[in-house]
């Protein structure tokens, strides 16, 4: 059976205290699937992400909108954008670089707790890592990427 999609336009919202946005889900999680966070599968004006629908206080769930999103969609808080949202039913997988994973296998207590990381938490080392400019910056970053690691920091930079 197709997962449910829902479709729908929405409002980015500006997070508190995050230079972070994000949208409200417009209908009841808890009946439309049985749980209160759900992974999804959002089209955000076309631009497909993968997050989770969360309550974050309040009466509503919401999905976050970063600022990749935003950058992508050329969109801010106060503006509309058009949502197509789906249960992540697949498991979500991250694809480690072979220089990282050489080094976390030379430390197995590192490479268990990458493994135990969230699929966000995960993504985030990679990008910081490939998204190096320079190699030596590359370089710089998987030594400190396996440093933070070390003392369980499950984000880098």
């Amino acid at each position: 059976m197709p997962a449910k999609k829902f479709e729908f336009d929405a409002l980015i919202k500006k997070h508190e205290t995050l230079n972070s946005g994000f949208i409200e889900f417009p209908y009841d999680v808890m009946k439309e699937f049985g749980k209160g966070r759900v992974k999804v599968k959002a089209l955000i004006d076309g631009f497909e992400y993968h997050g989770s629908l969360v309550k974050m206080g309040g009466d509503s769930h919401w999905i976050g909108i970063n600022q990749e999103v935003r950058k992508e969609i050329g969109k801010d808080p106060g503006d509309e954008v058009h949502v197509v949202i789906e249960e992540e039913t697949e498991e979500r997988t991250v694809e480690v670089p072979d220089d990282l994973l050489k080094l976390m296998q030379k430390e197995p207590e590192v490479l268990a707790f990458f493994n135990k990381l969230s699929f966000t938490h995960k993504k985030e080392y990679v990008r910081w890592i490939t998204e190096a400019k320079r190699e030596e910056t590359r370089k710089v970053r998987l030594v400190k990427a396996i440093e933070m690691m070390k003392k369980d920091v499950k984000t880098p930079g």
